[in-house]
C-alpha cells in the first residue's frame, strides 16, 4: 500500500535523529553516574538549553554548595547538545572540564596533555562546561592564566557559548582567572546568570 502524503518517511528528519539520540546517548556516557539521572531543572536553565530565542547565549550557574548546581548544568549540556543537534543539523562538540583538573591540564609541565593544543580545542568548541570554577584553593600560575584568558577571550570574540558553575559571581572570580577573563565572562553571561537557593542536597536537603 502505498504511503499518503502524511506518512511519507522524511529521510532528512529521519537522519537527524539518529543523530541527536547517538549524540545524546554518547554524552550521557561520558556523563559522571551521579547526574546521569534526569531532574526537573530550573525554568530559565531549560530555555538556556533549549536555545530559546530571548535566551542568553551562555549560563552562569551560582550558589551556595550541594544546591544542584553540577547535576542542573549536566542536564542541560545534554538538552543543549539534542537542540543543537536539531537546529544544524550536525553534532557540535562540547568539552566538560572541572576547573581543578582543567588549571592542572594547561601548566606547561603536565606531561598528559599539550597545554596549546587544548587551549586551541577548548577555543573551538561549540560549548565549553567548566564546572566549579571557583574550587582551586591556590590560584593558578601567570603561564595558566594566560592560557584560560586565551580560551576565554576566543569564545568572547566569536560568540561561542560557555556553561560555568560556581558558589560565587563572576565579578568575584579575578583572584582565580585573572581579572579579564572575569569581566569577559561578566558581559558573556549577561542575563545568564542563575542564583540556585535551597538546602544542601547532599544532607538530604531539596534544592529549589
Amino acid at each position: 500500500m502505498p504511503f499518503s502524503s502524511d506518512e511519507i518517511p522524511n529521510p532528512r528528519q529521519s537522519v537527524l535523529r539518529e543523530r541527536r539520540d547517538a549524540a545524546v546517548s554518547g554524552h550521557l556516557e561520558r556523563t559522571p553516574a551521579i547526574y546521569r539521572g534526569a531532574i526537573r531543572i530550573h525554568p530559565e536553565a531549560d530555555d538556556w538549553s533549549r536555545r530559546r530565542d530571548d535566551a542568553p547565549p551562555s549560563l552562569f550557574l551560582t550558589g551556595p554548595i550541594g544546591v544542584g548546581k553540577t547535576h542542573t548544568a549536566w542536564q542541560a549540556s545534554r538538552q543543549w547538545l539534542s537542540t543543537t543537534v536539531d537546529r544544524f543539523g550536525r553534532v557540535p562538540s562540547i568539552e566538560t572540564w572541572r576547573s581543578t583538573a582543567l588549571f592542572d591540564a594547561l601548566r606547561p609541565d603536565n606531561r598528559d596533555y599539550d597545554a596549546k593544543a587544548l587551549t586551541g580545542t577548548l577555543q573551538r568548541a561549540d560549548l565549553l562546561y567548566v564546572d566549579d570554577l571557583a574550587a582551586a584553593r591556590v590560584s593558578p600560575t601567570g603561564w595558566t592564566q594566560e592560557r584560560l584568558y586565551e580560551i576565554f577571550d576566543e569564545r568572547y570574540i566569536n560568540r561561542r557559548p560557555v556553561l560555568i558553575t560556581c558558589d560565587v559571581l563572576p565579578g568575584q572570580i579575578s583572584h582565580i582567572v585573572g581579572d579579564r577573563v572575569s569581566s569577559r565572562l561578566g558581559e558573556m553571561c549577561r542575563g545568564g546568570v542563575l542564583l540556585l537557593e535551597g538546602d544542601d542536597r547532599r544532607k538530604g536537603g531539596v534544592a529549589a
